[in-house]
């Protein structure tokens, strides 16, 4: 079965550009995003690792690690490091799981069938760091990611975690959130003592409270 939100993802020891890890250790106390491109040495996946290289200082402030992976070797990995560092202005700073026999791959779910039966697909998954599955996405091979909206998923899911609030449509860090409809409405005035708005019964609008 794949894969569902809420379930712990599987460890596994893997060679990377950073040397052997053991995945469940290697997330140690804070989160964690696994994602894994098609093959080394292509275009997109060349912008994307790129990408990600300078997004990791945002990701480091969500206490958040990355980790890439393909069916390569890591050798073919360190190689295209060098592609990637001269086309994209910017060297690679995180590791790159090196995965020939698809373990990982099949492990979790990224070689669909229908769209190749040796490529892994443009998957994301968003780990807690009590190792549990909290996203997962899946885009085309020819599709690059939006890893700001990635970021931004981050944000929301982390805020709330903190508190009973729910982020709505295109919210980004620090907009206004929703209060779960747990709550009455004396239990959302103590807890958010900003105030809200009451749109309707179930829809009570609020300041982000951790701003």
């Amino acid at each position: 079965m794949a894969l569902q939100l809420g379930d712990i993802v599987p460890d596994f020891e893997a060679a990377t550009t950073q040397g052997t890890i053991n995945f469940h250790d290697w997330i140690g106390e804070g989160w964690a995003i696994l994602f894994s491109h098609p093959k080394d040495f292509t275009p997109v996946c060349t912008t994307e690792l790129g990408e990600v290289a300078r997004l990791r200082g945002d990701f480091a402030t969500r206490n958040t690690k990355v980790i890439g992976l393909s069916v390569d070797s890591v050798d073919n990995h360190v190689e295209w490091e060098k592609d990637i560092a001269e086309t994209q202005g910017q060297v690679v700073n995180f590791p790159m799981i090196g995965d020939p026999d698809a373990t990982i791959a099949n492990l979790f779910g990224m070689i669909h069938p229908n769209a190749s039966t040796t490529a892994t697909v443009r998957s994301v998954f968003v780990i807690d760091h009590q190792r549990r599955l909290r996203l997962t996405l899946t885009y085309p091979a020819s599709t690059g990611r939006n890893f700001k909206e990635i970021l931004r998923v981050l944000d929301s899911l982390q805020l709330t975690d903190k508190y009973m609030v729910s982020t709505p449509v295109n919210w980004k860090d620090g907009d206004d959130v929703v209060i779960s409809p747990a709550l009455t409405d004396e239990e959302a005035t103590a807890k958010f003592p900003k105030g809200y708005a009451k749109l309707k019964p179930y829809l009570r609008v609020t300041p982000q409270p951790n701003k």
